[in-house]
């Protein structure tokens, strides 16, 4: 375990590693503590679109966790990065929150709300407004051939209690369904991601690692950015299904309470 311990960096995802709903996981406060006791770094990194950093920080905060926007990452921040790249401005039909609607705005995108318009990207987030007006328009739209893209492509969002919510991948798979059209995926599991991280903060990939509780987004994050990967067993990925599955974490844990010694 000593190669944990030279690493600086911990990308950490946060339903299912650092809390499930309302409910902080045990021991990842005193986790979090000893990272910073012990001079190093992290960044809650999410694939939940619903919300913008204000609310993560908002909740962490609410949940005894102080922590600020600059250490908040979502798939809805990394998604208007790379739209930025691709086209400024960009005209956007979204299936989103309000929260992810107003973050690309502030960025500078045109939100388009009604059918018929000329745009240039559709954009399917986390949307827990989800109606089916706008499973049709942006059916559509990505029939008709415009870009289609999702800010991450988890099928639930786990809660407390071994509850789920249906996430992204659940809605994209109605999507394809209807269109035989799939979406680029900008966050977790693409090397994208990380990139963008290090990008904006400038660190450096090989001084981070990756702690989640999802084989398919975040294990498999390390692996496509070529980074140390995590596995904790407080979420949605349990003992069993990882016997089963050809993903393969470089360390495994229980939960992050079992870190707190390793790193």
């Amino acid at each position: 375990m000593d190669n944990l311990k030279e690493k600086n960096i911990y990308l950490l995802d946060m339903d299912g590693t650092i809390y499930l709903g309302d409910e902080l996981i045990d021991g990842s406060k005193k986790f979090l503590e000893a990272i910073k006791k012990r001079g190093k770094r992290y960044i809650f990194l999410t694939n939940n679109s619903s919300k913008n950093k204000k609310t993560y920080v908002q909740k962490l905060n609410n949940l005894g966790i102080q922590a600020s926007e600059e250490e908040v990452f979502t798939s809805g921040e990394a998604t208007t990065i790379y739209l930025k790249k691709e086209k400024a401005g960009a005209k956007v039909y979204l299936l989103g929150t309000k929260a992810l609607e107003e973050e690309f705005e502030r960025e500078g995108f045109i939100v388009e709300k009604e059918r018929h318009k000329d745009i240039d990207y559709v954009v399917l987030g986390f949307d827990t407004t989800l109606t089916y007006e706008k499973l049709w328009a942006a059916c559509e739209y990505i029939s008709e051939g415009v870009e289609y893209i999702a800010t991450h492509p988890d099928f639930n969002c786990p809660l407390a209690n071994d509850k789920f919510m249906p996430d992204t991948g659940a809605m994209a798979a109605f999507i394809e369904a209807s269109t035989r059209k799939t979406p680029k995926v900008i966050g977790k599991p693409n090397k994208e991601v990380v990139e963008s991280i290090s990008s904006k903060y400038g660190l450096s990939k090989e001084d981070m690692v990756m702690v989640g509780d999802r084989l398919y987004t975040d294990i498999k994050t390390g692996e496509n950015a070529g980074i140390v990967s995590v596995l904790v067993y407080s979420g949605e990925t349990k003992e069993e299904d990882y016997r089963d599955s050809e993903i393969r974490a470089d360390y495994v844990f229980n939960s992050v309470k079992d870190m707190i010694d390793y790193i």
